[in-house]
């Protein structure tokens, strides 16, 4: 996320922390644990996206599209969502196998 915020250059994109106290009230139509569960986007005209369309769209609003486009190829879709969602149920522990740690809940973009 750092990365990609570095690389956002023209601030196309707007980054939220579903744990600020407030989050709630601002995105009433998001639910905390679902999006803790599986990462959620909203576009600019109010539509919601998940998971890795979250990533390609997000990718693609700093210009790096391309890295990202064929996770959305038909076949490779259903594979990489499935690879996704088995990596954000395992996420905590995954860091922990590599790292040593797991991650915290609140993780700042700005350290």
């Amino acid at each position: 996320m750092k990365h990609l915020k570095a690389k956002d250059k023209r601030q196309q994109l707007k980054f939220e922390n579903i744990w600020e106290v407030d989050f709630a009230e601002r995105y009433p139509h998001i639910d905390v644990a679902e999006a803790n569960r599986i990462l959620h986007g909203q576009k600019a005209n109010g539509d919601m996206i998940y998971g890795l369309d979250v990533t390609h769209a997000a990718w693609s609003a700093v210009g790096r599209g391309w890295m990202t486009a064929m996770l959305r190829w038909p076949i490779v879709k259903w594979f990489a969502d499935k690879g996704y969602l088995f990596f954000a149920r395992n996420r905590n522990g995954i860091s922990k196998l590599i790292t040593g740690k797991e991650r915290c809940l609140q993780c700042s973009l700005d350290e």
